[in-house]
């Protein structure tokens, strides 16, 4: 059986691999667009349901939550059903989500919605880790990941201008004559434009379903500790007290990500006037540029330094930034905000590569455990929003100091079995 399996995983990786690659950066862009529009709709959401600051935040939530639920049954799953059925029921999730807000839009069915639609995207990731080993050959996954990573962060900056194109042409004079405008107009109720968003969504997966359906799938053959463990395994690990620190690790980065990112409009509207639809969008939308130029300088950096001390540089930054960002004028919180962004780029793939360089064995089972993580996007920014109505938004960003104040640590307490190669170790290595 095994050798069976091991003739077609390499066949499939020499003669397939640039077409799987391709669809793996395709399934990359649409979780990102899926994730991150949330930040960009906020002030909308607010208005057109009447909510506190407390119930957007369990909008997010509902979404990031998910991947509590998701990341380890997920891993299972795909062990026993492969990437392809797992793949597809993830965008079948996805799209359950997307149709049914776009159908009812409404605060309820949002919170539903966003738990099916991150139920989806906390599957997808689990799958195509892996897939992307496979499909572009372990020698160049560290590289085909990196990329990956760009992709994502591409999307993210262009979500929340595919927003400001339909509230800012809905219902206006001459609007009807514009792409997608016309069609829009009649399925979108006129006091929620914004909704037309989760309508590109929910025909975007049925395309992404349709394809992954049409495409033959190279069989992937994991080696043994990138298999998902069994319950016990996981038991052991959570015994662990490295496995502890690093989930709190990831845990406090997506928790800064989201808990920026999706307050990022609201602030500005709430304390400098920013139009939110446009101004607060676009500084959404490069928060995310930033973080994709950050990823490619953090690469370079790795190549001459250790991997902690490029976390301690950009996250001193980052708390530079935020200081700035909430107390500073309205100008310079429009260039602080994004430079967040910037900073936080290198946090998750350096926490990531620590926490797995920190033990011996169970990588698979662990990356779920780290995945599993990922609630801290639905954590922080709930406390956040909870925090701003009794207090004031800025007050309760200030939580994002102590999520700062976290990963500012690991790169003082890790240490790792193994460091990131540098160009110096690798010239002493030669030497040897």
């Amino acid at each position: 059986m095994n050798e069976k399996a091991s003739v077609p995983a390499s066949h499939a990786a020499s003669t397939r691999h640039y077409g799987m690659v391709a669809l793996i950066f395709l399934t990359f862009f649409v979780i990102s667009l899926l994730t991150n529009i949330i930040g960009p709709l906020v002030p909308d959401i607010i208005k057109s349901f009447e909510l506190s600051l407390t119930l957007v935040a369990l909008l997010p939530f509902a979404f990031f939550i998910a991947y509590g639920f998701m990341s380890i049954p997920a891993g299972m799953l795909l062990e026993r059903y492969r990437e392809k059925p797992v793949m597809i029921g993830a965008f079948a999730l996805a799209f359950a989500g997307a149709l049914l807000f776009s159908t009812l839009p409404g605060y309820p069915t949002a919170i539903i919605s966003l738990f099916l639609i991150g139920s989806g995207m906390a599957a997808l990731q689990v799958a195509i880790n892996p897939l992307l080993r496979v499909a572009g050959g372990e020698e160049h996954y560290a590289f085909n990941s990196v990329l990956a990573q760009l992709v994502f962060g591409g999307a993210s900056f262009l979500s929340p201008f595919i927003y400001t194109y339909f509230v800012r042409n809905l219902g206006q004079p001459g609007g009807e004559g514009k792409p997608l405008i016309g069609l829009m107009a009649k399925l979108v109720p006129p006091s929620l434009p914004w909704v037309a968003v989760y309508w590109v969504f929910a025909v975007l997966v049925v395309l992404m379903i349709v394809v992954l359906a049409a495409v033959r799938f190279p069989i992937v053959v994991r080696k043994e500790e990138e298999r998902a463990g069994a319950w016990a395994t996981h038991k052991a690990l959570f015994k662990n007290r490295s496995v502890i620190l690093y989930f709190l690790g990831i845990f406090a980065y997506v928790g800064t990500e989201q808990g920026a990112a999706n307050w990022i409009s609201q602030f500005l509207l709430a304390y400098h006037k920013y139009d939110p639809q446009t101004v607060g969008a676009g500084k959404v939308s490069l928060f995310w540029g930033l973080m994709t130029v950050g990823g490619i300088l953090g690469l370079v950096l790795l190549k001459f330094l250790d991997s902690r001390k490029v976390l301690l540089g950009f996250t001193a930054a980052a708390l530079v930034f935020l200081t700035l960002a909430l107390f500073g004028p309205g100008p310079l919180a429009l260039v602080m905000f994004p430079l967040m962004g910037f900073a936080a780029s290198v946090m998750w793939p350096v926490i990531f590569s620590l926490a797995l360089n920190s033990l011996e064995s169970h990588h698979g089972s662990f990356s779920g455990i780290l995945c599993t993580g990922i609630i801290g996007g639905a954590l922080i920014p709930l406390v956040i929003g909870r925090l701003g109505d009794l207090f004031g938004l800025r007050q309760g960003m200030l939580v994002l100091y102590l999520t700062l104040g976290y990963i500012l640590s690991i790169g003082l307490w890790a240490r790792p079995l193994i460091a990131n190669e540098t160009i110096a170790m690798k010239k002493k290595k030669e030497a040897a």
